[in-house]
């Protein structure tokens, strides 16, 4: 196990419900290039807050490469919401391009 997902682990052990321990925890699992198990935590980042719009975009991103299409179009749809509802046009683009390819 790399430091970097030791340390956010502990934290996460610590306090389970801190969704800043578990966003960390499932960025660094990500790069560890242990996806899967980072789904569970961006999923609880994503249910605890709903205007959390890079929770759901980098959900969507990761289930996209697991294969899981249909379960990352509406988090990726949500996310577009939330980037122009939020006014974040980098965002906003790679949504729309991302979703395009989707149904492309």
């Amino acid at each position: 196990m790399s430091s970097r997902i030791a340390q956010f682990q502990a934290l996460v052990d610590r306090q389970p419900a801190n969704e800043m321990f578990r966003f960390s925890l499932a960025q660094a699992l990500v790069a560890g290039g242990r996806g899967e198990e980072a789904v569970p935590h961006f999923e609880a980042c994503v249910a605890k807050k709903s205007d959390w719009m890079m929770a759901r975009i980098l959900l969507g991103k990761l289930l996209l490469e697991l294969g899981r299409k249909a379960e990352a179009r509406p988090l990726l749809e949500d996310a577009l919401r939330l980037a122009v509802d939020q006014q974040h046009e980098d965002p906003e683009r790679e949504l729309r391009l991302i979703l395009s390819e989707l149904t492309g």
